[in-house]
């Protein structure tokens, strides 16, 4: 009687369906939340990435944008999203490291509503003149601006772009003065007919004007030179010690997701980070590929915060 009744228990173990959570992730399509606009280059970027990735894990991936209040409104969506693994969204830097210290309000918190699962890529911002200015490096520039304000004017198209010239007039102590625009083509109309001498704004963007020759790249934002402008220094070679400003991308997938899940999520990113043709399309979307661990991704987004906190609070920016 025993021997029976151990197999008929294992006979109806087997017949029972297996937990959710036993299933082999991914088992069903995966959706990225985007929180900007279709066209833009972390949708882009987003879109590319997804695709490669689909191919390793064996199941299609969607791209959800939901665009609205500098990225929050999507990362608000995507924080309260089930944590299985299905729904992920592409953080910012604005996102997940400036924009709780530029909004009254929040309707999230970057660190403890997100699992951390990758660093996709990084990318600096460039200050660029008009082909006609007589700046050629930034020291000329912060000469110029301690002696006549106006004529050292700075297009500011993004968020990454104000805290260039915030960073710049903090460590310089010259009355530069920046003039906030809502995208780069606008900014760039401004500086291409002389009516502002510099902008500060990111390589994809800049990069057909410097091909022409209308505009000249004075320095890049990262600690080290950049692929994506080569040649052109850092802010650091050329006097501002620690100077940096980048701007990035990566991974994020809502609070309590399984350790599992996002671990099969870092190896699958790595994996196409690390192929010679997807680095090489990430360059020329703008990006500079990154990797690593999601413990990484953690640690650095926590860097961002404490690093960017002060100068925020100091230069009182907000946005409305």
């Amino acid at each position: 009687m025993r021997l029976i009744a151990a197999v008929m228990a294992a006979a109806c173990a087997m017949a029972s369906p297996a937990p959710v959570g036993a299933q082999t992730y991914p088992a069903k399509p995966i959706k990225i939340i985007v929180a900007y606009p279709a066209g833009q280059g972390t949708d882009i970027a987003t879109r590319y990435l997804a695709e490669q990735m689909s191919r390793d894990l064996g199941q299609a991936i969607v791209i959800d944008n939901r665009p609205g209040a500098g990225g929050n409104l999507g990362k608000e969506i995507a924080a309260q999203a089930a944590p299985d693994g299905y729904t992920l969204t592409m953080g910012t830097n604005a996102t997940h490291a400036l924009n709780q210290y530029l909004y009254a309000r929040v309707p999230f918190d970057a660190e403890r509503d997100f699992e951390p699962v990758v660093l996709v890529g990084t990318f600096p911002m460039v200050v660029a003149v008009n082909s006609q200015s007589p700046f050629h490096t930034p020291k000329e520039l912060v000469d110029t601006a301690a002696r006549s304000t106006r004529s050292a004017d700075i297009a500011m198209p993004s968020t990454s772009a104000r805290l260039v010239v915030e960073l710049l007039k903090q460590r310089s102590g010259a009355p530069v003065f920046g003039v906030p625009y809502k995208g780069s083509g606008n900014a760039m109309t401004d500086v291409l007919g002389g009516q502002l001498p510099v902008i500060v704004d990111t390589p994809t963007s800049l990069r057909p004007h410097l091909a022409s020759g209308k505009v000249r790249a004075i320095a890049v934002t990262s600690s080290k030179p950049s692929t994506l402008v080569p040649g052109v220094k850092t802010m650091d070679e050329q006097g501002y010690a620690g100077f940096e400003v980048i701007a990035w991308n990566a991974l994020y997938a809502p609070k309590n997701t399984p350790a599992a899940v996002v671990a099969t999520l870092n190896a699958a990113m790595n994996k196409v980070l690390q192929r010679p043709e997807a680095r090489h399309k990430l360059l020329e979307l703008g990006f500079e590929p990154a990797g690593g661990t999601a413990v990484h991704l953690r640690e650095f987004a926590l860097s961002e915060r404490k690093k960017w906190q002060p100068v925020i609070h100091a230069a009182d920016m907000k946005v409305d």
